[in-house]
């Protein structure tokens, strides 16, 4: 309500936090984003923000949505940014009141009365290491029998506990959401003399890719690796020998799901969000 205000002492400002007996969440927030130079010259991929929040910020409130609140973030290139992003956001996001002297404290006045009840632990995953050997890396503060994990990039409304229930139903090692993406570019018809009747600019294809949204059971461990050079997607990798073992499974995901990947994409998403056109934004 207007005008109330909350007391947090200066050694204890966090983001209302509160721990969960619920699985993890672990996202992978440490490339450099080199297709997306533009932002990310001086930034994390994760950071480029929509809508004036960080895409990680957004995927963060999908989970959350679900009742997800305990993440793992893999920090890797610039992961300063994020972690400074963090310990500022309960400031930066209200007006607050701070006394100085012997008896320091931040007097916060909360503009709304939601907050995001999220406990998360950083953790440096390495500035080349690729996505498999991050996750290797974070095993130790996986205390469930599965945890979820996606990328620091996509933003999508798949149902995550529809995902969940799917996968425990199949009794695999592992499930990646399969997704419609975007084509790049226009798609012609054409009749067979070769007179076109019909153009589609960019339409969202047919196929399915790998959208990341993953389940993993603990095992998953076992197949990765701590070295850096482990990549999670490689051919003959981690989700091959899983394919290979028929332990991986695929949930259909066929509603809205969007990558940033290039600057397009970064001005697409906020254009979205911008007339309020936002299929994501679930909570």
């Amino acid at each position: 309500m207007p005008g109330r205000q909350l007391f947090i002492p200066f050694s204890r400002i966090k983001l209302c936090w509160f721990f969960m007996e619920t699985p993890k969440v672990v996202i992978l927030s440490g490339g450099e984003g080199t297709r997306l130079r533009e932002e990310t010259e001086y930034k994390p991929k994760p950071m480029v923000s929509v809508g004036g929040l960080p895409i990680l910020w957004h995927i963060m409130k999908t989970y959350s949505h679900y009742g997800f609140n305990d993440f793992v973030l893999c920090l890797g290139y610039k992961g300063e940014m994020i972690k400074q992003f963090f310990l500022n956001h309960e400031l930066m996001h209200n007006d607050f009141t701070i006394r100085l002297g012997e008896q320091a404290s931040h007097t916060v006045h909360r503009l709304k009365e939601e907050c995001e009840n999220w406990s998360i632990t950083f953790v440096d995953t390495g500035l080349k290491s690729q996505t498999g050997a991050r996750i290797k890396r974070i095993e130790k503060y996986i205390d469930s029998d599965y945890f979820l994990a996606t990328y620091g990039d996509g933003l999508s409304d798949i149902n995550i506990n529809s995902e969940i229930d799917f996968h425990k139903k199949l009794g695999v090692s592992a499930t990646l959401a399969g997704v419609h993406p975007y084509s790049k570019f226009g798609l012609i018809q054409h009749e067979p003399s070769g007179i076109v009747s019909s153009f589609v600019e960019k339409p969202v294809l047919y196929d399915y890719v790998n959208g990341g949204f993953y389940v993993f059971n603990k095992e998953m461990f076992d197949h990765l690796d701590a070295d850096e050079s482990c990549v999670l997607e490689a051919a003959g990798g981690p989700l091959q020998q899983l394919v290979k073992n028929k332990k991986l499974a695929m949930y259909r995901h066929d509603g809205f799901w969007h990558s940033m990947d290039t600057y397009k994409d970064y001005l697409e998403l906020n254009k979205m969000w911008d007339e309020n056109n936002r299929p994501w934004k679930t909570w």
